[in-house]
């Protein structure tokens, strides 16, 4: 490699049972049922509207889109994020590089988040093997079979494992596709560099999950519904091992965010939760609506139909449904995920709350609404 740079095989990776995590699943794990710790009323009520929106939304066939932080899952949320999609709540999922990994740890060891603190000054923070490899091996092969990027992690987790094709087998799918199907025999090519320089056997890899029934990417895999990831390159600790592939993330997350914009497409009568994402979440639904109502416009039809909720700690006392978007010298412009949202037409609503206690009490009210 040249000396432009830096080499990943200089890395000396420790396995993952050797690191201390700060949160242990079976500690933090909160189910559906369990009662909020703090809400006000305010968000209470939010909570209430929301469900009956999303409710009506569904008997309508309508899009239900949630994308949140790795807090939700890093707060132990999984059960409750697993039961809005098992009860046909939720039509999609959307997460960043952290949710994805810290999803995957709990299925894989029940334990996640390292003390970057006492890590980063060893050198050791996001140096681990089990997390980079398999991760970035999922992705890799994900990125052949034409999976997005959280669905690739979610069939390693469903299936225990990835089934690694041979190298005659790589190649001979390269000489077919190469000037038919330029992108697929990128992607073999792709695999086939990562079978031979990481020494790959063909056939299973077993990759044993015994908290599976916490992993969301593989009930969204299972129940056949979008789990996407949205990625920025090098802010994930992946990034660190040799074996990440940086023309499979892109191919992966491309998949996802196409996926996403898909389901954004079915928004008009739905319902968009943002809950913990100041910056992936808006960022990403600004563009996916942008196009989606391109489209709709070439159809004669229009997105303006849409109820956004904004789940965050930060106080906001700016009055978003009624003044709209405040002036520049005002602080609450500065909340640029409410300022990104209040631009989107449909109604906008910010709610200062724990993610933990805002789902959980979502849960409960669509759960009680149902079953009227």
């Amino acid at each position: 490699m040249s000396d432009k740079y830096f080499d990943r095989a200089k890395l000396s990776f420790k396995p993952l049972a050797q690191r201390k995590n700060k949160v242990r699943l079976e500690e933090v794990q909160v189910r559906p049922g369990d009662a909020p710790l703090r809400l006000s009323a305010r968000a209470g009520k939010a909570a209430e509207e929301a469900a009956v929106k999303i409710l009506g939304a569904r008997r309508e066939n309508k899009a239900v889109i949630l994308a949140f932080g790795a807090h939700a899952v890093k707060n132990g949320l999984s059960p409750v994020l697993i039961g809005l999609m098992e009860r046909g709540w939720v039509t999609h999922l959307a997460t960043n590089g952290a949710g994805i990994i810290h999803d995957w740890e709990f299925a894989y060891q029940g334990e996640s988040s390292e003390d970057v603190a006492e890590n980063l000054p060893k050198g050791e923070f996001g140096i681990w093997e089990e997390t980079g490899f398999y991760l970035n091996l999922a992705l890799t092969l994900g990125a052949h079979l034409g999976l997005g990027y959280g669905e690739s992690v979610g069939l390693l987790v469903e299936q225990e494992g990835l089934i690694i094709p041979g190298a005659a087998e790589l190649l001979e799918k390269v000489q077919e596709t190469a000037e038919t199907d330029p992108p697929a025999a990128a992607a073999a090519l792709d695999l086939l560099y990562s079978v031979k320089t990481l020494s790959l056997t063909a056939g299973h890899i077993r990759v044993h999950h015994p908290w599976k029934r916490f992993g969301v990417q593989a009930a969204a895999f299972r129940l056949g519904i979008p789990f996407t990831g949205h990625p920025m390159f090098g802010h994930d600790i992946i990034y660190t091992h040799p074996a990440n592939c940086g023309a499979a993330v892109g191919r992966t997350a491309e998949r996802d965010f196409l996926s996403f914009v898909q389901s954004v497409s079915n928004l008009d009568g739905g319902v968009y939760l943002s809950v913990g994402s100041a910056v992936m979440s808006p960022m990403i639904f600004e563009k996916a609506l942008s196009m989606a109502r391109n489209a709709a416009f070439n159809q004669g039809k229009n997105i303006t139909n849409h109820s956004m909720y904004v789940v965050d700690l930060a106080e906001s006392t700016w009055d978003w449904k009624g003044k709209g978007e405040p002036p520049m010298d005002n602080p609450a412009y500065y909340l640029r995920y409410c300022k990104t949202f209040s631009r989107c037409g449909g109604s906008m609503t910010y709610v200062q709350a724990d993610n933990r206690d805002f789902l959980l009490a979502l849960h409960e009210a669509l759960a009680r609404q149902a079953a009227r």
